[in-house]
């Protein structure tokens, strides 16, 4: 493992950078890369980004946006890029599966391996570690990184404030999740005073949903909520047929889960989709329920305790079924 002074004195000379993050990057992924990426620029690295697939067109608007490589639609060009590597910074993951294919280019890379996260349990693929499991975003680690561990915060120009904050504001929930502590705000402050432009960028993020995104939320609201008040549980199943009557893209699906969480009393909430070739779980909890521990242990997956992903080759109606059945084992918790 590298140690941060011999970090410090690699970073000290120009090299060859790429960042990535997970597949279906959200806002702090995105912006953790692109905050990151603003900052080595400025001091005469040669960077690029690249996404293991695309995100969502609200945050595109995003300074940088124009310079990310999306591994599935220029493998090639990204194969190479990381294998020149001489630094490869994984932001907001900690296990290759979660970059996809672009995972075997990284891990058989000689380039050394820096890895900002905050989720649980990560592999060891990584020569560095950036890892707090309190911290509320990637983007808050990378300010720390920047401001703290490298001692540069003078070096937060604009256009890193700008993406910082945006990671920050999107995987706080618009700083209201419990681990939005004071020193998260102290942190989004100065980024404020560095030129993040708060209120222009909660417009780009949440004022941005397309005709078809506002009536497909009315549908799984309307047509597609079950409530299982027995265990203050509410669940959203959405098939194939649903996305493709809706014309859903990426992106419009983000969120949808804490709709139904937001109802009283409700203390769990199931979003299930159907994809192509598997269903896709988001799980959302209030107080010290474990999503995290359902997902890892019944649908391939983790996260953290309020939040957490799976996923299940079943059809969605076996996982359906398979997740009800999952909930009198932890009806104590659930009803307490």
């Amino acid at each position: 493992m590298l140690n941060l002074a011999e970090l410090k004195e690699i970073l000290a000379q120009p090299q060859k950078i790429v960042i990535t993050t997970h597949h279906k990057p959200d806002g702090d992924a995105l912006g953790s890369s692109l905050g990151l990426y603003h900052y080595l620029v400025q001091q005469q690295h040669d960077v690029q980004v690249i996404t293991p697939t695309d995100y969502p067109e609200f945050l595109q608007w995003m300074p940088g946006n124009d310079q990310v490589i999306i591994y599935t639609e220029h493998k090639e060009k990204s194969a190479a890029l990381v294998q020149q590597a001489d630094l490869i910074f994984c932001t907001d993951f900690n296990s290759l599966s979660r970059i996809n294919e672009l995972g075997e280019a990284v891990k058989v890379s000689s380039a050394k391996k820096i890895m900002i996260d905050h989720h649980l349990d990560p592999e060891n693929f990584d020569d560095f570690r950036l890892w707090n499991t309190l911290a509320c975003s990637a983007s808050q680690l990378v300010y720390e990184f920047i401001a703290e561990f490298l001692g540069d915060k003078n070096s937060i120009n604009a256009n890193v404030a700008t993406c910082l904050y945006t990671g920050i504001m999107t995987d706080s929930g618009s700083f209201r999740f419990p681990t939005t502590t004071s020193n998260v705000h102290r942190i989004t402050a100065d980024l404020i005073d560095l030129g993040a432009d708060n209120a222009a960028i909660h417009q780009l993020v949440y004022d941005h949903s397309s005709e078809n995104r506002l009536r497909f939320l009315g549908f799984c609201l309307s047509k597609k909520l079950e409530i299982l008040p027995g265990y203050n549980t509410a669940v959203i199943a959405i098939s194939k047929e649903d996305l493709a009557q809706f014309n859903i893209i990426t992106g419009d699906t983000e969120g949808i889960v804490n709709y139904a969480l937001s109802i009283t009393n409700i203390r769990l909430a199931a979003f299930m989709i159907e994809r192509t070739d598997k269903i896709k779980l988001s799980l959302r909890s209030k107080g010290t329920f474990p999503a995290n521990e359902i997902c890892k242990n019944y649908f391939n997956g983790g996260g953290h305790r309020n939040a957490a992903g799976g996923q299940s080759e079943s059809t969605l109606e076996q996982v359906v079924h398979q997740f009800k059945t999952l909930l009198p084992a932890y009806k104590n918790l659930l009803t307490q």
